[in-house]
């Protein structure tokens, strides 16, 4: 019996180990003339709203497919989660798409993320790009190993000129690096890591899936909207209470937009909720960061090895 318990103890640590060395599967950079398909995976979009975002792949030198599921409408959704899957399907199957740029958030994404077949993506790896319900496929592919984009959408027609430069520059493989300055919450001192993370809602709904994110010796990045603090609250407890604060090497705080409160208010604001359930970690953590559900929503590679520094000056976020 004590041969089989340290047999069993020896394959755990060196499975572990295995995983530890893991590395990130970063798909091809892209160049010139490359095809980037726009596809809707979850709220639909039927407005004829694609001709700025049309314009920037174009003045990118990149070639353009609209999916099948752009305009169909289907109450919130883009058309069935059997045709959403399919249309996705059909560009992670395609070697000559590139990149698969999701329209729009909303909700929806997690009902087809299942009918998903990565077989071929696997063969021919592609860039997925978009925030907010694209967090779903940014951390399902997280845990396959393979890097995404989470970075501005082609309706995002109010992004500034730096938030189209560093899709651009992620896109393109071009360095990546952000330097804002300092909050006043902030937390100082510098760490190394894998990014992992997105919208905070979208991270907590996948706890406990075969999506969710693993947040040991990571660095997490997090946005939401339109959320009330006491639910802020509920999502950052979960993550607690499921270990992963526990491991993190530090954390990025992008966006928190539109929060509300109840009648009878909650007593702290959004960032003293995640100062609060982060008190006890002795990690660098950047509040403020531009990314999210707003204009200037800078692109983040997740997957990817970044480093980041905190001081009483600012905040850098540099990715390797």
């Amino acid at each position: 019996m004590k041969k089989i318990i340290l047999i069993s103890i020896v394959t755990t640590v060196f499975v572990s180990n295995i995983q530890a060395q893991k590395k990130m599967i970063i798909p091809p950079y892209l160049k010139k003339g490359d095809t980037i398909a726009i596809v809707a995976t979850a709220r639909k979009n039927i407005d004829d709203n694609l001709k700025p975002a049309i314009s920037w792949l174009k003045n990118w030198g990149l070639e353009v497919v609209i999916g099948n599921t752009i305009g169909l409408d289907n109450n919130q959704l883009a058309g069935t989660d059997e045709q959403r899957a399919a249309d996705f399907q059909t560009q992670l199957d395609n070697p000559n798409i590139k990149a698969i740029w999701c329209v729009r958030g909303g909700y929806g994404t997690v009902r087809m993320i299942d009918f998903l077949d990565f077989t071929k993506f696997k063969q021919s790896p592609k860039w997925v790009i978009g925030f907010s319900d694209v967090t779903v496929l940014h951390s399902h592919l997280n845990t396959m190993g393979y890097a995404s984009i989470h970075g501005i959408m082609p309706v995002s027609s109010k992004a500034t000129e730096e938030a189209k430069e560093s899709l651009r520059k992620a896109l393109f493989g071009e360095h990546l690096e952000y330097t804002v300055p300092c909050d006043q919450m902030n937390r100082f001192g510098s760490a190394k890591g894998e990014l992992v993370g997105g919208n905070l809602s979208i991270l907590y709904s996948l706890l406990g899936s075969e999506s969710a994110i693993d947040c040991h010796d990571k660095i997490l990045f997090i946005e939401d909207l339109d959320e009330y603090l006491y639910h802020i609250d509920r999502m950052m407890m979960n993550l607690k209470r499921n270990g992963c604060l526990e491991s993190l090497k530090g954390i990025i705080v992008g966006g928190m937009t539109k929060m509300h409160d109840n009648e009878i208010p909650w007593g702290k604001n959004v960032l003293e909720i995640i100062d609060d359930v982060t008190k006890k970690y002795n990690i660098p953590i950047i509040y403020n960061f531009p990314a999210g559900h707003m204009a200037d929503n800078h692109s983040l590679i997740m997957g990817k090895q970044v480093s980041i520094e905190v001081n009483d000056v600012e905040s850098k976020v540099v990715f390797d």
